[in-house]
């Protein structure tokens, strides 16, 4: 069933009446929770798990110049909260640690239900950057060291920010108001944005390349085998399928090529590290400042409510 919010957003916009005919196809009317044809990330073999949030495998390929070899992948998901509830939801991960820049697992906790050895929420207090509204990687890469050091028998999944919106390198930071908090892909689709297809491309892009230095930082840190990959792509203006309206972010439900086809960058350093599983560390409980704090954090990452 729709949504009240859903059905009037359909009315007043074609477009995105037209999108869901496209989300109703890639899930086979709903029949499909998740991205069938994906990879199930807890299977497959690893001692470290990067996630670039948004990461297209083909922008991947072409910019980064990483130690190891890369290769594809499909997602579960084209968005991070599908990505998670199709790998993570009802499993208990004691033996990996949860890094993360994004808040999305701590906003949806009552959907998914993990239980990792710890959480890491670097996007709480002065692991946010103010003026970028987002985790700068240099955080991520400072939280990830003191991780490894503090769990040295347990698997680290980290998540990166980046190349996520909000837009850090210099394309983004000319073309795109930081202090604007009312950011939506769609207002691409419709031309509100100001920006071409090709200026919000390049933005994407150099967002990669600010975060790619620091992810080849810990492929000569973090001991083991470290698969870089991401949790979804990201549509910047590509036709969908089987309706050819453009695409625009990663709206959950769209099995697109650019938004599922993902890396998997696998580079070793030393011997594997032995994980073992251990009881989790204790959890606070709900926090109702926490929760507003994570609802703000996504705000700033340009999710509306």
């Amino acid at each position: 069933m729709y949504s009240l919010e859903g059905i009037k957003k359909g009315l007043t916009s074609p477009r995105h009446a037209l999108q869901e005919v496209d989300r109703l196809f890639h899930r086979r009317l709903r029949t499909w929770s998740y991205n069938r044809k994906g990879l199930d990330v807890f299977a497959a073999d690893w001692d470290n798990l990067l996630i670039l949030d948004a990461c297209r495998y083909d922008m991947f390929d072409r910019v980064a110049d990483l130690p190891g070899e890369t290769s594809s992948v499909q997602s579960r998901g084209s968005a991070t909260t599908e990505f998670l509830q199709a790998n993570v939801d009802g499993q208990e991960l004691l033996d990996t640690v949860y890094v993360t820049a994004s808040p999305m697992l701590h906003r949806h906790r009552d959907d998914v239900d993990v239980v990792f050895h710890d959480v890491v929420n670097v996007w709480k207090d002065e692991g946010w950057n103010d003026r970028y509204r987002t985790v700068l990687p240099e955080t991520m890469a400072k939280a990830t060291r003191e991780a490894a050091e503090e769990f040295p028998n347990k698997r680290l999944l980290v998540h990166f920010m980046q190349p996520h919106y909000p837009f850090i390198g210099p394309t983004g930071r000319e073309h795109f108001d930081l202090d604007r908090l009312d950011f939506q892909w769609e207002d691409a689709a419709t031309g509100d944005l100001g920006v071409s297809d090709r200026v919000l491309g390049e933005a994407f892009e150099e967002n990669l390349e600010e975060v790619l230095p620091t992810v080849e930082d810990l492929l000569g840190h973090l001991q083991g085998m470290t698969v870089v990959t991401a949790d979804h792509g990201q549509m910047l203006g590509e036709r969908l399928f089987p309706v050819p309206v453009r695409g625009y972010g990663h709206p959950p439900g769209l099995y697109a090529e650019e938004l599922v086809k993902v890396p998997w960058h696998v580079s070793n350093n030393g011997p594997r590290r032995e994980c073992i599983p251990e009881a989790p560390v204790s959890d606070p409980g709900p926090d109702s400042a926490e929760d507003e704090l994570a609802n703000q954090r996504l705000r700033d990452l340009g999710y509306i409510d």
